[in-house]
């Protein structure tokens, strides 16, 4: 069942999101050649307890780091590591954050070094589709509504729709209903009314868009090992329009 957040829930996770995208920038900053994910994981933890909120991932689901770092094949929940960063690669970071008593969650997809022309291509058009997916979220419209706008984007473009992850509902528990899946037809689906909060997060391939589990056991990545990018944000339908929650203003 969807969970309605009142105006002052909102604004309690609208400043549990502030946290999250400061922490976020430090981290893109961060992700050069020569830096490790296990070295980002300490650094996502330590800034968020600096701010005064935890981190939302720690221990969800059995999950032992705060930070889902997953590079170039791997989508999403991938475990930090020593893996040492190099030129061209692309890092998917997904970080949580709680504060008090409310979650956010947020991703971004980020070029380590010199990327391919392609790589590229691939992160431009998952962005872009997150903010196509945006624009829809308001009252009245649908969950298929998003889906369908986002999922056509990103295939006219050439690129693959995971389909077996989506975006999901968010507030005390990280994950809510309802699910937001990432293609679907117009009309369909749950009417987004006033008070959701959900978070609505493209993964895109280069090749197919089918995936398998990651060699860590826990996270995911595509299946014909192409690459993959993802964007996330938590947002708010209000009766003025969509609002992100996880921005800097």
């Amino acid at each position: 069942m969807t969970i309605i957040k009142s105006e002052k829930e909102i604004q309690i996770i609208k400043e549990g999101g502030k946290i999250l995208a400061t922490v976020v920038k430090e981290l893109e900053k961060m992700a050069k050649p020569g830096i490790t994910t296990l070295e980002l994981d300490r650094a996502a933890e330590a800034l968020i307890l600096s701010f005064g909120g935890k981190p939302a991932f720690k221990g969800y689901d059995g999950f032992p780091y705060s930070l889902c770092a997953s590079v170039n094949e791997n989508i999403v929940h991938g475990f930090p590591s020593d893996y040492v960063l190099k030129n061209g690669d692309i890092l998917k970071l997904d970080l949580g954050v709680l504060y008090n008593g409310y979650n956010t969650d947020m991703a971004i997809t980020v070029a380590v070094g010199e990327v391919s022309f392609e790589a590229k291509r691939l992160m431009n058009v998952t962005k872009k589709s997150l903010r196509l997916g945006i624009k829809k979220a308001k009252i009245g419209n649908t969950i298929g509504d998003i889906g369908n706008t986002v999922g056509r984007f990103i295939e006219d473009q050439g690129f693959g729709v995971v389909r077996d992850l989506c975006g999901h509902g968010i507030g005390k528990n990280v994950h809510e209903d309802p699910k937001i899946p990432n293609f679907g037809k117009r009309g369909t689906g749950e009417k987004l009314a006033e008070g959701m909060v959900i978070c609505i997060e493209p993964m895109v391939t280069m090749g197919d868009w089918q995936i398998k589990r990651s060699k860590d056991g826990y996270g995911y990545q595509t299946k014909d090992d192409s690459l993959s990018a993802h964007f996330e944000h938590t947002l708010a339908i209000t009766k003025n329009g969509p609002v992100v929650l996880t921005e800097i203003d």
